[in-house]
């Protein structure tokens, strides 16, 4: 108990100690995030896991192509029993059975992927030994299979290899271009958090700035008031300006720390930390071609793949109803050599033939339309499955095309953006220093500031707009326009 305790206070005390650390102040900017989030973050590394997973996954099914060498072996297989025999004569007689058997085996299987079937290539040699008893006297015997062949072909039936072919390179391809795709999302989320950061930190210096400010003119419009020059309404109105301001501050600061915890969370931070960032005024200057973008998105994005396989799927659906229902057909055919003899040497000396043909044959004769439903299923889903494939390629490209033509409008909105907010922040300048001497009132001056603080955030929300533009085309065609390169990026052995 005196233990537990102790344990208890030393957790405590660690715990305390570990919140109580001054948080690491990381100042970015948005490309440095934009790294961080592509590099560090938890979401990156579930993306490169499940590219793993579906990597490993189209190793299998590679290797379902390859031959499967294998060794059987019993040894040794020791019987001692009393077993009931048939005699000569009819009878049935219980005597003491006492062998031992040892076989071994070398195998190698290949699955035929154009046809279905599967060739098999053995070699093996069995050894038998029978103890004496009172029949018989001790006897070793050995049986030999240099080599045998067998063929097992179905005939008309569903060819699992020859589909697997066609639709698993579609699935891995899609997986690789999906994982592209995840680390630009990764990328877009960062800016989305960056810029969350960011405004809540401007609102939080612009409300500081408007506490100073309304401070300011309380003194100013107490001293008014005390002389008579303002009534006392005015007084009061600027009174409640710096209430809102303190709220102003309270609030936006709250949303700072609340941001800055999202960012943290999303990077895989684990100790404390704090985030200044960098406005990025700078915006690259160029020209994103509609067709070349719907070209790249075409080419890189993983849904025009998973388009083909999709339909490709149907088709197999297809041939598997067709040839599950139909007539089965199997052909096993085996050739090879064996030979016995009393001694190992003997056993292969002069091998006799050894062939097997076997033909299977199973025709449905009356389901009550059970396999016509199937292959009418089967059919109605391609049609609709082409239907769905074309409607979503249609829409994609329109999406893509639409993204264009909104980046270029948000890149001309920073500008007409930018010249609103400075001439408001001149304008409330100037009609804050003609409050000062007297020559307005607080209405107009309000006014100012209110039409400023408008500007400020539409100017900010347009930058932002900007950034989120450039990634999300980045994301939706995974190319980057401003570095003109591909943004398919693999890890290394992919």
């Amino acid at each position: 108990m005196k233990k537990a305790w102790l344990t208890g206070i030393l957790a405590f005390a660690f715990a305390a100690w570990v919140f109580s650390q001054e948080p690491e102040t990381f100042r970015l900017t948005l490309e440095e995030v934009v790294e961080l989030a592509q590099s560090d973050a938890p979401s990156v590394q579930l993306a490169k896991t499940r590219l793993s997973n579906f990597y490993w996954q189209f190793q299998s099914f590679r290797a379902d192509y390859k031959p499967v060498i294998g060794v059987e072996a019993i040894l040794p297989n020791l019987n001692r029993s009393i077993q009931s025999i048939t005699l000569p004569s009819g009878g049935v007689s219980f005597i003491q059975q006492s062998f031992m058997s040892n076989n071994l085996g070398l195998s190698l299987r290949q699955d035929i992927g154009l046809t279905g079937g599967t060739v098999i290539l053995n070699s093996g040699i069995n050894r038998l030994d029978v103890f004496a008893n009172e029949l018989n006297p001790r006897a070793t015997s050995f049986l030999s299979n240099p080599v045998s062949i067998s063929l097992i072909q179905p005939i008309l039936g569903y060819n699992a290899l020859k589909w697997n072919k066609i639709t698993e390179p579609l699935r891995y391809k899609e997986a690789k271009q999906a994982f592209s795709e995840n680390m630009e999302l990764a990328a877009y989320t960062g800016v989305q958090l960056f810029f969350d950061i960011l405004i809540a930190q401007l609102n939080v210096e612009a409300a500081t700035q408007e506490k100073i400010n309304a401070d300011t003119l309380y003194g100013i419009s107490k001293g008014r008031f005390e002389v008579g020059r303002i009534a006392e309404t005015e007084l009061l109105q600027i009174e409640l300006s710096v209430a809102n301001a303190e709220n102003a501050i309270a609030q936006s600061t709250l949303n700072l720390q609340s941001s800055m915890e999202q960012l943290r969370t999303f990077l895989g931070i684990q100790r404390a930390a704090r985030f200044e960032m960098v406005l990025p005024l700078e915006l690259p200057n160029f020209i994103v071609d509609p067709n070349k973008a719907l070209q790249f998105a075409l080419q890189n994005r993983s849904l025009i793949v998973s388009l083909e396989r999709r339909l490709k799927e149907a088709e197999r659906n297809i041939a598997q109803a067709k040839g599950q229902t139909g007539p089965q057909i199997s052909v096993n055919a085996a050739f090879g050599l064996q030979q016995t003899g009393s001694t190992f040497s003997d056993a292969f000396q002069q091998p006799l033939d050894r062939e097997q043909l076997t033909l299977g044959l199973e025709i449905p004769i009356a389901d009550w339309g059970k396999a016509k439903a199937r292959r009418e299923i089967a059919q109605s889903n391609l049609e609709l499955e082409r239907l769905n494939v074309a409607q979503e390629r249609v829409n994609f490209e329109q999406s893509i095309l639409l993204k264009v033509r909104q980046f270029d409008l948000v890149r001309d909105q920073v500008s007409r953006a930018l010249r609103a907010y400075e001439v408001s922040r001149k304008r409330q300048e100037m009609t804050r220093n003609r409050y000062y001497i007297g020559k307005i009132g607080i209405t107009d001056l309000n006014i100012a500031v209110q039409e400023q603080e408008a500007a400020r955030r539409t100017f900010i929300t347009s930058i932002r707009d900007f950034w989120e533009a450039y990634y999300d085309l980045r994301r939706s065609t995974l190319y980057d326009f401003a570095a003109d390169k591909s943004l398919v990026n693999l890890p290394q052995g992919y």
